[in-house]
């Protein structure tokens, strides 16, 4: 047992708090979008220009001209404003925003990220990503814990090109919650997904971690 993609999205989903201004990356950390509790206030803002973005829209009710950074089709909220790229990348490195959930290629014990780039396979240009690590003062990373080949995707050290180095505050796979300390006392898991066990995320992981369940 493990959790599913939304499981993933929704535990990623407690990290908001009332009042925060939060950035959501393409992927699974879109999902998020559709799960923030009733009567909280969050602010969703996406580097392409713009800040109170609502849920995924109803099939036939797409509208081609609003699009997250990821170019899926969103809805507006009464809120919503609009803005120049220049003005949303202000935001994010001046601090503006609370909190950055962003999916993840790898992930050392040490908090650094490796989202952007596969040398000769994937190179699609960083986006965002370095800035949203860089300017925001919490990231969450979700993604899958082990490649499709069964290697571990949270490591001792990332063998990827770096996104930032010492950066990510918690990691969330489908297999469990790590607290990661950007000061470097380490990886420390907090939460198994129900059905996992700790022999196996043991067995599934490169990375060094102590366990706090």
């Amino acid at each position: 047992m493990a959790w599913n993609r939304d499981q993933m999205a929704a535990r990623a989903a407690k990290e908001l708090r009332d009042g925060f201004y939060v950035n959501l990356g393409i992927g699974i950390p879109t999902l998020v979008a559709n799960m923030i509790p009733e009567g909280m206030e969050v602010t969703l803002q996406s580097e392409n220009g713009m800040l109170g973005m609502g849920a995924f829209p109803y099939e036939g009710e797409e509208d081609a001209d609003l699009i997250n950074a990821g170019k899926q089709t969103i809805t507006e909220l009464p809120k919503s404003v609009y803005f120049s790229s220049a003005d949303s990348f202000g935001m994010i490195r001046g601090g503006h925003i609370n909190l950055s959930i962003l999916g993840g290629m790898q992930v050392s014990e040490k908090g650094d990220l490796a989202n952007w780039m596969v040398p000769g396979k994937m190179i699609k240009g960083m986006g965002g990503a370095m800035d949203l690590v860089a300017g925001v003062p919490k990231v969450v990373v979700v993604m899958d814990h082990c490649e499709k080949g069964g290697d571990s995707k949270f490591k001792k050290d990332c063998s990827l090109p770096l996104t930032g180095k010492g950066v990510v505050d918690l990691l969330i796979t489908e297999l469990g919650v790590f607290e990661i300390d950007r000061k470097g006392s380490g990886a420390k898991l907090i939460e198994l997904a129900e059905g996992v066990t700790l022999d196996e995320i043991k067995a599934k992981t490169e990375a060094n971690f102590t366990v706090a369940l």
